[in-house]
């Protein structure tokens, strides 16, 4: 089976690099960048997911203090 596999292509504000002719350093600035992508793109996943839990507990907690008479 053969694959046409076109070599890695950096996109960055609006250009266009060949990755894998960059310098090293520059490399391991864009492995950061997409860590750093991947790692928000989980925390942002965490907070829709604490904030579903909130909501949740939110509607639980007015269930239950219909029953509760208020202070005055």
């Amino acid at each position: 089976m053969e694959t046409s596999s076109q070599p890695p292509v950096l996109t960055f504000e609006g250009k266009r690099y060949d990755l894998q002719s960059l310098p090293d350093d520059v490399k391991e600035l864009v492995r950061g960048m997409q860590v750093a992508d991947a790692q928000l793109r989980m925390h942002e996943d965490t907070l829709k997911v604490l904030a579903v839990g909130r909501q949740s507990m939110a509607m639980q907690l007015n269930e239950k203090l219909k029953t509760i008479a208020p202070l005055p």
